[in-house]
């Protein structure tokens, strides 16, 4: 099992290392947007991001993605 890279970055400093930060979701990384300290946001792989939605609507990531195409 590969083991889920993450990292906490505040708003001022993913506007400085935005390409950097879009560069490791594409790798696998996910990215947490803090502001004061407290988890707002996450920039994540579009697979990860696209099975969190299936998720929601009850079905497979996979045929969500068809359905939309």
């Amino acid at each position: 099992m590969a083991e889920i890279s993450s990292k906490d970055m505040g708003i001022r400093e993913l506007r400085q290392n935005l390409s950097e930060r879009l560069g490791a979701a594409v790798k696998g990384e996910i990215t947490y947007v803090t502001s004061h300290g407290l988890r707002i946001a996450a920039i994540v792989p579009v697979a990860d991001g696209e099975a969190i939605e299936a998720s929601k609507k009850g079905t497979p990531a996979q045929e969500s993605a068809a359905a939309d195409s």
